[in-house]
């Protein structure tokens, strides 16, 4: 099933996210490997693709997982969480009906 993690960066995460973003790419690539990614972004803090010094708000990540369980066990190991990035993860069922 697919799974929606909305998750919210803490206040000034540039730095951190910075610091962790390759480990968290390498992650994201590998569910993509699998068939399992069909969307990841960040959300920027300014009404463009590349905030510059700005940063980010946060990210979202829908990907297919086993269970409601699992997701949430993918989403606890991320790299920005180790790092601090994020202040608040949401993760629930999603179902995809377009496109």
């Amino acid at each position: 099933m697919w799974y929606s993690l909305v998750c919210i960066d803490v206040a000034d995460s540039l730095a951190l996210r910075k610091a962790a973003r390759p480990a968290h790419l390498q992650r994201l690539e590998a569910l993509r490997d699998a068939g399992h990614l069909l969307v990841a972004g960040p959300n920027p803090n300014t009404d463009s693709e590349d905030p510059g010094e700005a940063g980010f708000s946060g990210s979202i990540i829908i990907a297919q997982f086993d269970s409601l369980q699992a997701a949430k066990n993918w989403a606890a190991e991320d790299p920005y969480q180790a790092a601090g990035v994020y202040a608040s993860v949401s993760v629930k069922a999603y179902k995809k009906v377009l496109p």
